[in-house]
């Protein structure tokens, strides 16, 4: 009897259709996801025949390809879902095959003439489902792969937290010996247009050539087929839905560029992490850590939400504000705001300071506001992005003492924090 995931053939009277059979919303119709990424129904009783190709096909271990180059070097790649590795929608209940090194191989034949392939599902998801326990997962794969001796590791990811989990991954790998390369894919493999293929071998070439020994992010540096840069771990956003090249360093630089029909490397900068004697991972998180965009006509239980809870980071507007003011009648529950945000702090919870605005920083000193936060006890994250606070702030306080927080908060640890920003006049990326 086919299932969701298996690779039917449906026969009607009129077609004859080939794809993916996708759980349907109806028990009178069938759904099937075809080659070209499109969904088509067949209704029940216009189907003479459905012959089922290929059963799912779910990977659980992992592997590495029986023979190996001694010449080249050892990338472990490994998959956390998203389209990096896939051509279903996961929403059809099947898993592609394509994770083994040999399927790997096949999907990106270039990677054969610059390195030796490992591979291992370490989960099959959304990058929208992840909490901050598959850090701690992620991390300890890094930590079996390199002590196995590989040169670098490849982490395929979902796009939409693939920067925030680089972020945490930053902090939670202290000190690498080896390049920890992230690296999604805007559009699936079985697509003509994919970034998939370029992505992963950009990525190969850099971590045989670098002697980077930290983690980044791997994407498209444009929107077309040229270069990938290899982007900080903890400045880096998506700041777009659908391009290719959505991912920018945010205050930053990219770390290099790697052009993908030479696999020259070419460095941005020349202050990066690199390559230390040592693995040292320190994977705890704290759970009850939360993120608050501040907007208008917020109310104050948006904020008592949080009391009791060890750390918020707040992304304020502008500089670093909230509405605590009270200008007018309209605006009296400001009053109870200020004090919500009292009783959240008097609680024991940390909160920390960011700005919604895309670049720049916070400075609460310069309006009477921003001072108010800061007599209450509210903590400037400077030019953090968000995400990059929240689990910054989770992992501190999962692994230091809390009257320790405050200061490591505000000092640069992993490039998370500039000590001063230059004027750019192009700063948005058009």
């Amino acid at each position: 009897m086919p299932e969701p995931g298996d690779t039917v053939i449906i026969t009607t009277h009129e077609t004859e259709e080939r794809g993916i059979l996708v759980p349907s919303p109806k028990k009178e119709t069938h759904l099937l996801k075809l080659e070209n990424g499109y969904n088509m129904g067949f209704h029940t009783k216009d189907i003479v025949k459905m012959k089922v190709v290929q059963k799912a096909v779910v990977p659980t271990s992992s592997s590495s390809l029986s023979t190996k180059n001694a010449k080249l070097p050892t990338i472990a790649i490994l998959h956390t879902g998203g389209t990096i590795a896939s051509k279903v929608d996961y929403r059809t209940g099947g898993v592609a095959t394509e994770f083994t090194p040999e399927e790997l191989v096949a999907l990106f034949p270039e990677l054969q003439s610059i390195c030796n392939v490992e591979s291992e599902l370490i989960a099959q998801m959304w990058s929208d489902d992840l909490r901050f326990a598959h850090f701690e997962l992620i991390a300890k794969s890094i930590e079996k792969y390199v002590k196995k001796g590989v040169d670098g590791i490849i982490i395929g990811m979902g796009t939409d937290n693939l920067a925030v989990a680089s972020a945490a991954l930053s902090f939670i790998i202290e000190s690498s010996p080896v390049p920890i390369i992230l690296v999604g894919a805007q559009r699936s493999s079985d697509r003509g247009s994919t970034d998939a293929a370029m992505n992963v071998v950009c990525a190969a070439h850099f971590i045989t050539q670098t002697d980077f020994g930290g983690v980044a992010i791997c994407m498209h540096e444009h929107s077309s087929d040229t270069t990938c840069a290899i982007l900080p771990g903890t400045k880096t956003a998506k700041l777009h839905s659908s391009r290719r090249d959505a991912f920018q360093a945010v205050n930053d630089s990219a770390i290099a560029s790697v052009n993908y029909k030479t696999g020259d490397v070419t460095y941005g900068k020349d202050v990066y992490r690199r390559k230390a004697k040592e693995l040292v991972v320190t994977p705890k998180m704290e759970e009850k850590v939360g993120l608050l965009k501040i907007h208008v006509n917020m109310v104050p239980e948006q904020f008592l939400l949080y009391k009791g809870w060890k750390g918020l980071v707040v992304e304020g507007t502008g500089l670093g504000h909230m509405p605590t003011q009270v200008p007018n009648d309209d605006a009296k529950i400001h009053a109870k705001i200020a004090k919500a945000i009292e009783d959240v702090i008097a609680s024991g919870c940390v909160v920390v300071m960011t700005t919604q605005c895309v670049f720049g920083q916070v400075n609460m000193n310069v309006y009477s506001k921003g001072r108010d936060h800061l007599q209450a006890g509210v903590i400037p994250g400077q030019d953090m992005l968000a995400n990059t606070a929240l689990v910054k702030l989770s992992w501190l306080l999962a692994n230091y003492e809390k009257e320790k927080i405050p200061l490591l908060l505000q000092q640069n640890l992993r490039g998370e924090i500039n000590e001063q920003l230059t004027f750019d006049k192009t700063f948005v990326k058009r």
